[in-house]
């Protein structure tokens, strides 16, 4: 009996599980979680810092219940051990269903949104919706709403779902009472304040927030302050503080500016050492902009040292760097400066990446690079290829940035652009001196496609003047430097008031151009038109009823420019000259060679006056007809002299007339002369207002002689001054002129106007 129940023990005790597999007490067996609807309970388990199998700790449990509630997804949470599991209890923070702001009127609702961090959709958070409020009292107070306040209202929805609504009361702008300057001995208070951006509130800054009081403006408005000193001999100067007081009735703010001027500097000899081979540093000495005696300008000294740089590049130096050295005499109030042109690194270009572009072809833009891969890197050549592709017109932003390339020598171009909108749609109107009351209507698309085809349809309807005008153009043709385009056009003018008829013109033109460099261009064009001089009044010029009827003009033409201003819309300085030649005969009704010369130049008065909006504009023309064959040429040919080109005149108000009947039957010669001062007016410059002076010079001479017919080539003179308006409504010009010299038959005209806008 003993055997079998031993046997019996054995089998029993080989049966029952080991030890180790039993449960320990105080162990994790299991993590459950409660409550969550959305999140997915692993996702939870994952913030819980235990596993199955891991002892039982308070403090691993409050540290996970931490890790739980800094995820930020949950409004409440609890860790409880119930038994040997631990059970997570959670409530989730709700779902965003939308974000709206009630009650602001200074700043509108798509701002803020951008403003804020919640989104529709996003997790709601009491912290978040406090942090957006912060960030909309900070968007408040940079535009100076300092008593702005904001609210964020929750409303609960169903689905675990709220909306968030910021209640706002923007309360009233606290703006700039005044703007002082400390320190300031050499430039007055008026002056320093047309520099700086921030302004003093008056009635006429409605439409402007420049006198609204901005922290960051005030960081600009130093480094402005600083530049305009250093442009003008103060090499030391420091901007000490810009501070900001708020007026006890906290209606407005008194900045103040402390100015360091330190010793202001004149420029002793100005040398250019090359240490270069070959390389003659006098030879470099025309690409200098500042000179001995100048007051020293930093601005000058940098611009001399990429020209100088540049020349050495044209001249066949590639690598070069240059680098401007000073030393000053203090007690003297003199500085030395000396370029020094030294050999540079040696690189290539051995990549161009653009990027950005999404609508814009890439070879718009390679075209534009005045660098290609495998070049020498000139650095003048990336700064001309930036701005070329920012003149296209067709980014907000351009930048180019080389970096490291494959090897030492090699350096990548990496060009980002940022597109914006090149469509337009434009209606406007306004009124004119020369065509009475105007409205005009447009639809241009100057990237048409992203190929950078200029495409546009335009026409105007005015009392005088009507036109319609659908041209397109390629600034590079088959991708060369051939700019080809078309017009098509028809012109009506009422010339009643200058010589006793109407004409109207239609045709088309084929147009192409190239560049020879950067400054000189070509540009050639065929015209085909046909004129109908038609509406002669019965008691106009026995010369200007000859005229009646149809022709047709076949010409050929071509403009030469050499263009080296600083700015095509606004020039300060340099020169700009033309020579156009057209001929007309080939096939039509009529055959002449007709040849214009013109020119003008700009120099900048800073200097003298102190401030860059004083210039001195000097321009002049000439031209002259020659008709040939039994074709001869006809009024609508010739050149009038009056008007935008002689003020002081009327249109046609100068030059031969049949004196019977008042009308100007146009010449063959004509010489105009033109020189104007531009200054700024006593204001502050954003009220865009411009003044200028001027005296007007001109001839007009060379008709068919005939009874009663005057062609007297005097010199006519006009006398005046004016002024341009960058208006809210667009640019309105006014002048005032009087014909200083005439012939007693001219025609005057003291007052021309003329305003437009679009919209």
């Amino acid at each position: 009996m003993l055997r079998p129940l031993l046997a019996a023990l054995l089998i029993l005790a080989a049966a029952a599980p080991p030890a180790a597999a039993q449960p320990r007490p105080g162990t994790v067996q299991a993590i459950d979680v409660v409550g969550n609807q959305r999140i997915e309970a692993d996702t939870i388990r994952s913030f819980v810092l235990f596993r199955p199998g891991d002892a039982f700790d308070d403090d691993r449990l409050d540290r996970s219940l931490r890790t739980i509630f800094g995820s930020g997804l949950f409004r409440d949470a609890r860790l409880a051990r119930v038994g040997d599991r631990i059970v997570v209890t959670v409530v989730e923070n709700p779902l965003v269903n939308r974000v709206a702001f009630e009650g602001n009127r200074a700043i509108s609702s798509d701002i803020l949104a951008n403003e804020a961090q919640l989104r529709a959709r996003s997790v709601f958070t009491p912290q978040q919706a406090q942090a957006d409020r912060q960030r909309i009292l900070d968007l408040y107070a940079r535009r100076g709403y300092f008593g702005a306040r904001v609210e964020p209202r929750i409303i609960e929805l169903d689905q675990n779902r709220v909306d968030v609504v910021f209640e706002i009361a923007d309360g009233d702008a606290a703006r700039v009472s005044r703007v002082a300057f400390v320190g300031n001995r050499s430039f007055s208070d008026w002056r320093l304040s047309e520099v700086v951006t921030t302004r003093e509130s008056a009635f006429w800054r409605f439409l402007s927030t420049a006198d609204v009081f901005d922290p960051d403006r005030l960081t600009f408005d130093r480094e402005l302050l600083r530049r305009y000193y250093l442009r003008r001999g103060f090499a030391d100067v420091q901007i000490t503080g810009a501070t900001a007081e708020l007026l006890p009735d906290r209606s407005g703010f008194v900045v103040t500016f402390t100015i360091d001027e330190g010793t202001r500097y004149r420029l002793g000899p100005v040398r250019i050492e090359s240490r270069v081979r070959d390389l003659d540093g006098e030879s470099l000495r025309r690409a200098l902009r500042v000179g001995e005696g100048d007051w020293y300008d930093g601005q000058a000294v940098e611009q001399s040292a990429e020209a100088i740089g540049d020349a050495a590049n044209l001249a066949g130096f590639p690598f070069v760097q240059v680098t401007p050295r000073v030393s000053r005499d203090r007690d003297a109030g003199r500085m030395d400066l000396v370029f020094e042109v030294t050999d540079g690194p040696r690189a290539f270009v051995e990549r161009i990446e653009i990027s950005g572009n999404a609508r814009t072809e890439d070879r718009v833009i390679r075209r534009e690079m005045r660098l290609a891969e495998g070049d020498a890197f000139i650095a003048a050549q990336v700064r001309r290829s930036q701005q070329r592709i920012r003149d296209l017109g067709y980014f907000g932003q351009a930048e180019i940035t080389p970096s490291q390339g494959s090897a030492p020598d090699r350096v990548n171009l990496n060009v980002r652009v940022t597109e914006r909108p090149t469509g337009e749609i434009s209606i406007g109107g306004g009124y004119s001196t020369d065509a009475g009351f105007l409205a005009d209507f447009g639809i241009r698309e100057r990237n048409f496609l992203g190929t950078g085809v200029d495409a546009r349809l335009a026409a105007t309807i005015a009392q005088r003047r009507s036109q319609v005008d659908f041209s397109v153009t390629d600034p590079a043709f088959l991708d060369r430097n051939l700019a080809a385009g078309f017009d098509i056009f028809y012109v009506t003018r009422d010339l009643r008031q200058v010589a006793a008829y109407q004409e109207r013109r239609q045709g088309f033109a084929l147009r192409m151009g190239y560049e020879f460099n950067e400054r000189l261009r070509q540009n050639w064009a065929y015209t085909l038109v046909r004129r109908n001089v038609f509406d002669v009044l019965p008691g106009a010029s026995l010369f200007i009823q000859e005229q009646r009827g149809i022709t047709t003009l076949s010409q050929i033409g071509q403009t030469l420019t050499y263009d080296a201003r600083d700015s095509r819309l606004e020039p300060r300085d340099g020169y700009v000259i033309r020579i156009g030649t057209d001929f007309a005969g080939l096939g039509g009704d009529v055959a002449y060679v007709r040849a214009r010369l013109d020119g003008a130049y700009y120099i900048p008065l800073e200097a003298v006056f102190g401030d860059e909006n004083f210039v001195l504009a000097i321009q002049a023309s000439v031209g002259y007809l020659q008709p040939f064959g039994s074709r001869g040429d006809r009024i609508v040919d010739r050149f009038f002299l009056g008007g935008d080109n002689l003020r002081g005149f009327r249109i046609g108000g100068a030059g031969p007339r049949d004196v019977s009947t008042g009308d100007s039957l146009g010449g063959r010669l004509i010489w105009t002369q033109t020189t104007e001062l531009r200054f700024p007016l006593p204001l502050p410059q954003e009220v865009g207002l411009l003044g200028r002076a001027f005296v007007d010079v001109g001839s007009l001479s060379r008709v068919p002689s005939g009874a009663n017919v005057v062609d007297d080539a005097t010199p006519r003179v006009g006398v005046g001054f004016g002024f341009s308006w960058r208006s809210p409504v667009g640019l309105i010009n006014l002048d005032f002129a009087r014909a200083v010299v005439r012939e007693p038959y001219d025609q005057t005209q003291i007052f021309r106007f003329g305003f437009g806008t679009r919209f």
